[in-house]
């Protein structure tokens, strides 16, 4: 044992895998929420996003599974849907939807707060971890070296050896450790006005053919809309649709007339003929935001960032779920490592971190970069980034090998210097140029695999 008491600040996804790392080291676990966690199938008003469509990568889902041994097959029993993205997901960019490609991973797709809910019932079978619900944390309490525990909005004090802050992207960490005197992070942001609108359908076996899923991406700069369809347990598909600076629905008219837009006819059917289940509920994030954690050398003891609170992607890109279980793992496996809480556990930590958050976030910030509308520090080499990811995709449309390599990479099982191995590239560029002289004379490359899943 590490410490007597660990405190988890926030009850998502994140902050119990994060209690679950922990539990194997301290006495005991106390995990604060804000909201009331009632065991049903609606989203908490603590995540307003929790009724959209969510995609844990294949990355995410083995991290879940290493913390919490079995919850995939237990998902996929509940209810959830199990393929392989490569044959499974129907998938359009360029004006093609993209042939099928044998891949040889799994994707589970569930509801969010089904996975919130057991998730959540296996940290609380846990012995020692306590879920304290409908109370806030206010501040840290420490001095100039070490965290040394929480107050409470009811302004009691919870002493901890460790507190590991998941407040999410709108988490007060930076003034929490300004008023103790420790320096902030630095903060990057992009401005990328993303929001989007869902709706739940009733799903039916020939809604997209033979493919489980749908996913409509833009053609950037001069498209802005996407789209997607997962399946959910009961039998239903979540839909939800939006896009870049403002391009996305906020009534029902404007859904509508999205789906309609999208170059996928499936997406477009089950909007325009399905059985409708839900009301139009909305979402808006117009910032994604890092905080720069690593670079502090100041960094107190008893202080870790999970999740959102760390890096707050845009949602579209279906990343943050995946680095929060990540990171929990690799919290799991510094801890075994070390043998108190120190600074230099803490650095330790956020420099790992830092790691996991890497390359999710220049490909997500490439990808909202593309957009002239866009605004922040734009990244070196980002329009370097830009032509060859294009270029990439452009191959992965016409190339098997290529294609798969870059669904590794996309879920984050796969190194992205891959993609830029001299073979690889070669094959990239033979692949793209063919891919792109397809589409400049109008003929959209060949849909395999049972017309690709269209409608």
């Amino acid at each position: 044992m590490m410490g007597g008491r660990a405190v988890v600040i926030g009850g998502s996804l994140a902050g119990m895998a994060a209690a679950r790392a922990l539990a194997d080291h301290f006495g005991s676990v106390v995990v604060i929420e804000r909201d009331e966690l009632v065991d049903d199938t609606e989203p908490r008003r603590g995540v307003p996003q929790g009724g959209h469509g969510h995609v844990l990568l294949v990355a995410g889902q083995r991290a879940l599974d290493a913390l919490f041994p079995g919850l995939m097959a237990e998902l996929v029993a509940g209810g959830a849907v199990e393929f392989d993205p490569g044959m499974g997901l129907s998938f359009s960019r360029f004006g093609a939807i993209w042939p099928r490609v044998h891949t040889e991973l799994r994707l589970v797709t569930a509801s969010r707060p089904m996975l919130e809910r057991a998730v959540r019932r296996r940290v609380q079978a846990l012995a020692g971890v306590e879920v304290r619900t409908g109370v806030a944390v206010s501040a840290l309490v420490g001095d100039g070296e070490r965290i040394t525990g929480v107050r409470l909005d009811d302004d009691t004090v919870l002493d901890a050896d460790v507190v590991v802050d998941c407040s999410g992207r709108g988490g007060r960490s930076q003034q929490w450790l300004r008023d103790l005197g420790h320096p902030e992070p630095r903060v990057t942001e992009m401005k990328i006005g993303v929001g989007y609108a869902t709706r739940l359908y009733r799903r039916k076996p020939t809604d997209l053919g033979d493919a489980q899923a749908a996913f409509a991406l833009p053609d950037p700069p001069t498209e802005l809309r996407a789209g997607l369809a997962l399946p959910i347990e009961g039998d239903r598909w979540v839909v939800s649709l939006g896009g870049w600076h403002n391009a996305f629905p906020r009534d029902e008219a404007a859904f509508a007339a999205h789906a309609a837009s999208l170059p996928h006819p499936g997406l477009a059917g089950i909007v325009a003929d399905g059985e409708v289940l839900s009301d139009l509920t909305l979402c808006t994030l117009p910032v994604s935001r890092r905080r720069h954690f690593e670079e502090l050398r100041g960094v107190p003891a008893g202080y870790l960032a999970l999740g959102d609170a760390v890096c707050s992607f845009n949602p579209i890109y279906g990343q943050g779920m995946t680095c929060a279980a990540v990171e929990a793992v690799e919290l799991g496996g510094l801890l075994e490592r070390h043998s108190a809480v120190t600074a230099a556990l803490s650095l330790e930590y956020h420099r790992r971190a830092a790691r996991i958050v890497a390359t999710p976030w220049r490909f997500a910030s490439g990808g909202d970069f593309a957009y002239p509308q866009t605004e922040g520090a734009r990244p070196r080499g980002v329009a370097l980034l830009n032509a060859y990811a294009r270029r990439v995709q452009l191959a992965s449309m016409v190339n098997p090998d290529v294609r798969r390599v870059f669904t590794s990479v996309q879920h984050l099982i796969m190194d992205p210097a891959a993609l830029t191995a001299p073979a690889m590239v070669a094959r990239v560029l033979r692949s793209g140029r063919r891919a792109a002289r397809r589409d400049r004379v109008g003929a959209a490359p060949p849909v395999g695999g049972g017309g690709g899943g269209a409608r």
